[in-house]
């Protein structure tokens, strides 16, 4: 059973929908493609770092790439901006190829805007003339009036004679990034732009960073290994992993209806309940539940395994009598707002149960766990060759 075949139509509309094709439904065309990637492999001696990977970017959106060190996101990236060829496949701007296998327009020619993660920012220079570094066809009236509209737009009107090393790091982002903006580029591209930041600062710039380009109205790409950062500030998330595509699509929608165990596994903290189907019930460890609850589950695959993908805050545990429980508390984690407890069911799965801060579990103790979504779940079949996943699925099958 492939993970493609088990989504119901509405589910491969919506996937569609958010993926590699811009949508039609809003009335626009293929026109608002801005960037393509169609095909593009790239390969450094026997290591294939991205492998056949498609992707559009649609005008106006910020799109995340998404994924661990070493998936081939920085290298997607750097063909984008004409860093790095493809050995394979095209890129287009605008709808023209900058980039095959044989030739690769210069950066500089592409239209394309940069945000690098240490700002690149030239000391000797003040904010101003950074700011007016890359308007090099702009005459001097033209110059001071691009760099005043900016430096509103990033705030630092007031700043415009200081000089890189007396401002704080969110104030130099935002330098750089009124610096990316002043040539106005077809598409800008950041890479792990808050990766220099401390935690609070990096969560308050990634809000200030996507309103100031929702207001002058640019395209973006941002590479990032932070779940939140791209769940929070993305208009799309491209997830990507051993330089593949994995998943294209809404934040909301890769993370509650992950296509792969892969994403389900990286977004987030991610349980998987062993289950079996029948025709009119899911049969888990921690209860039956109706197949409607199950997303794109039709009666086609009743009497088959099934691996059912729960959150924390999908799951309640509750100390019981050994008598009356279905697992033991294993292991707790403290996240300030809430206790997230992790549970080793009778049959060997473990899940998360998220509980609010005030509700302290000690661990050992045995719990009966329900199961407490609003929302329907996706579903995977069972990891192939595994001798412990066979004997999970087999403590639910009816015997």
């Amino acid at each position: 059973m492939s993970r493609e075949s088990r989504y119901d139509l509405e589910t491969t509309d919506r996937t569609q929908h958010d993926s590699t094709t811009p949508s039609r439904a809003d009335g626009e065309g293929a026109d608002s493609t801005v960037l393509e990637l169609d095909g593009v492999v790239k390969e450094y001696a026997a290591e294939t770092a991205v492998d056949s990977l498609s992707l559009s970017v649609r005008e106006g959106e910020l799109l995340t790439l998404l994924g661990p060190s070493g998936c081939g996101k920085t290298t997607t990236l750097r063909m984008m901006a004409g860093l790095e060829r493809p050995d394979d496949g095209e890129v287009r701007l605008d709808g023209e190829v900058v980039a095959d296998e044989t030739d690769s327009v210069e950066p500089e020619n592409r239209d394309v805007g940069l945000v690098f993660q240490d700002f690149a920012l030239f000391p000797h220079l003040t904010v101003a003339e950074n700011v007016a570094f890359g308007l090099t066809d702009a005459d001097e009236k033209e110059t001071e009036r691009r760099v005043s509209e900016l430096l509103d737009l990033v705030d630092l009107a007031g700043h415009r004679d200081a000089t890189p090393d007396e401002l704080s790091g969110g104030q130099q982002q935002r330098v750089a990034l009124a610096r990316s903006l002043a040539p106005e580029p077809e598409i800008l591209l950041l890479d792990e732009p808050f990766s220099n930041l401390d935690v609070r600062l990096r969560v308050e710039m990634r809000e200030e960073v996507r309103q100031i380009l929702k207001e002058a109205g640019v395209t973006a790409v941002s590479v990032t290994h932070d779940q939140e950062e791209a769940l929070s500030i993305s208009d799309r998330v491209a997830v990507m992993c051993d330089g593949e595509m994995e998943q294209v699509g809404r934040p909301e929608s890769v993370f509650e209806h992950p296509e792969s165990r892969f994403v389900a596994s990286f977004l987030g903290q991610a349980g998987f309940l062993s289950a079996w189907y029948e025709e009119d019930t899911v049969v888990t460890p921690i209860g039956n539940f109706a197949p409607q609850r199950l997303n794109g589950l039709t009666t086609e695959y009743a009497g088959t395994d099934l691996d059912v993908l729960v959150r924390p805050d999908d799951l309640r545990a509750t100390v019981v009598d050994e008598s009356e429980a279905d697992g033991h508390i294993v292991h707790r984690q403290y996240t300030g707002p809430s206790f997230v407890y992790r549970v080793e069911l009778d049959n060997g799965d473990l899940v998360h149960c998220q509980h609010n801060h005030v509700k302290e579990l000690d661990i050992g103790k045995p719990v009966r766990v329900e199961l407490d979504a609003d929302h329907t779940l996706a579903w995977y079949p069972p990891e192939d060759g595994d001798e412990q996943v066979t004997d999970r699925v087999s403590s639910v099958r009816p015997r």
